[in-house]
């Protein structure tokens, strides 16, 4: 299934996402050489509609057509079939980018697939001579600001992250993300960089990717608490299967507003709108906490054929793509996370 090359295809610098499968036929690992150090692994594609990893690839690439790079380079071109498609992932797949191997990850539905077996290939050859740090690079459907994703706050980590963005994202789930396998091996980041097609965001990861190649040793000194807004993922809200939804009027179990993204990342107060639902619907959003717990009712107050938050909290990642939020989810809760310092 993985398919390992030690240099640039022909035609790889100029194809879009949709056009990517001519060139690579199936997921592809490929190594680049470099000036010194250890490699710089980045994913891109995990998700086949979140094209600003490939881009800025492209980007950079060309920008070294001609010249050594400054540290090796090795990148994962994930999920080319669905791109060509332009979706996140196909009904025969599985989701690229909840299948990579971790201590935690025991679902035998998930182990058992080609996906997961390519992603434990995938590790072990990225890792087997070393690697200088980890960057997953994906888009996002809602409005979001640009933002670096991390699973631990080990400093290497927080300084891997700030050099994308000061606001960051301290997360661990869910489980079977790419950064989160990477993270036992070196300092790991997913770095969110807009809506697909945002010429910045594009911009924005090429930038950091070339600086990380500059890069020949993260900064010994912690992060400083001013110098970034930390967030935590407290949990995750689904809507679940079975549930008939949409946005503003019309029908359905449940109607979000038609502005809901517009929330993301702002503290939104207890008693806030969310939905409306059915007079006849009794079924709730799934909502389940960073440590698995259900807590259906915990951030959500179902009344008067409504649905308010029920106390005050960040969320993110809120879109107005149905498709995402079927194969993913509505959002994630976070809260204000204080870095603790001796």
């Amino acid at each position: 299934m993985l398919k390992v090359l030690d240099h640039l295809p022909e035609g790889f610098l100029s194809v879009s996402a949709a056009q990517l499968q001519q060139v690579l036929d199936g997921p592809t690992l490929i190594s680049l050489p470099g000036r010194q150090g250890d490699a710089l692994f980045v994913s891109a594609l995990l998700h086949g509609n979140e094209d600003v990893g490939l881009l800025a690839l492209q980007e950079l690439l060309t920008k070294y057509k001609d010249t050594e790079l400054p540290r090796p380079l090795t990148f994962f071109a994930g999920n080319v079939e669905a791109a060509a498609q332009g979706m996140r992932f196909l009904d025969h797949q599985a989701d690229y980018n909840r299948v990579w191997p971790c201590s935690e990850l025991v679902d035998s539905t998930i182990i058992e697939t080609p996906e997961h077996k390519m992603m434990v290939e995938v590790v072990q050859r990225v890792t087997q001579s070393g690697v200088f740090a980890s960057v997953d690079m994906h888009n996002n459907t809602g409005l979001n600001p640009h933002y670096a994703c991390v699973n631990r706050l080990d400093d290497a980590f927080l300084q891997l992250a700030t050099l994308f963005s000061r606001t960051v994202v301290y997360f661990t789930r869910p489980l079977g993300v790419q950064s989160l396998a990477m993270a036992t091996h070196c300092p790991s980041v997913t770095i969110e960089c807009g809506r697909t097609g945002d010429g910045l965001g594009v911009q924005h990861a090429t930038n950091y990717i070339d600086s990380l190649l500059h890069l020949d040793h993260f900064p010994q000194h912690a992060v400083a608490p001013g110098d970034l807004d930390l967030f935590h993922t407290v949990a995750i809200v689904k809507v679940p299967r079975e549930a008939e939804f949409g946005f503003g009027e019309g029908k359905g179990d449940i109607r979000f507003i038609n502005n809901l993204d517009h929330y993301n990342f702002s503290e939104v107060e207890s008693g806030t709108l969310m939905a409306n639902t059915h007079p006849d619907s009794k079924i709730m959003l799934d909502v389940v906490s960073d440590e698995g717990e259900v807590l259906i009712e915990h951030y959500f107050d179902y009344a008067d054929n409504q649905i308010r938050f029920k106390r005050k909290v960040m969320p993110s990642m809120l879109t107005l793509d149905e498709n995402v939020i079927r194969q993913d989810c509505l959002c994630y809760l976070m809260e204000r996370y204080p870095l603790q310092r001796d």
